[in-house]
């Protein structure tokens, strides 16, 4: 039986292969997706994967699906190091919740080092490109053996 796993994205990640590819790689965000789903697929997940670029989206989203007990990943873009109102939201959220970033934060601007999420999720992967989703979702995987 497969389990959801929601995917959130923040803003410009729908840019990804469009954008800086140093930090992001040149994966079009529709290849990710298609990357994910395939990767998810093959741990036994189903996935629901969401992108805006509007912050109230995303906070109602996380609303949703807050006492569902399904995993989360979050990409919440360049909201992480913003946004009390999505840290707040995602605190609500029962299942496991996982912050993932494709690019490297410790290694750029200095007002990427903070992320108002960290705190409320169980973990973070940073660095990896499309890889950083594949590890949280493998993370997952590991969580629903030994659950």
């Amino acid at each position: 039986m497969s389990r959801r796993v929601h995917i959130y994205n923040g803003p410009n990640i729908n840019m990804t292969g469009l954008r800086e590819a140093k930090h992001y790689g040149s994966l079009t965000y529709q290849e990710l997706c298609a990357e994910l789903c395939a990767t998810a697929r093959g741990l036994g997940f189903e996935l629901l994967i969401r992108q805006s670029n509007h912050e109230g989206d995303l906070v109602s989203w996380l609303h949703e699906m807050a006492f569902s007990g399904e995993p989360l990943v979050i990409n919440a873009g360049a909201y992480t190091h913003t946004s009390v109102a999505i840290r707040d939201a995602l605190a609500l959220v029962t299942g496991k919740k996982i912050e993932v970033h494709m690019s490297n934060v410790h290694a750029r601007e200095a007002f990427r080092h903070h992320s108002y999420l960290s705190d409320v999720v169980d973990g973070v992967i940073v660095g990896l490109g499309a890889g950083s989703y594949k590890a949280a979702l493998f993370a997952l995987s590991l969580e629903e053996e030994t659950a």
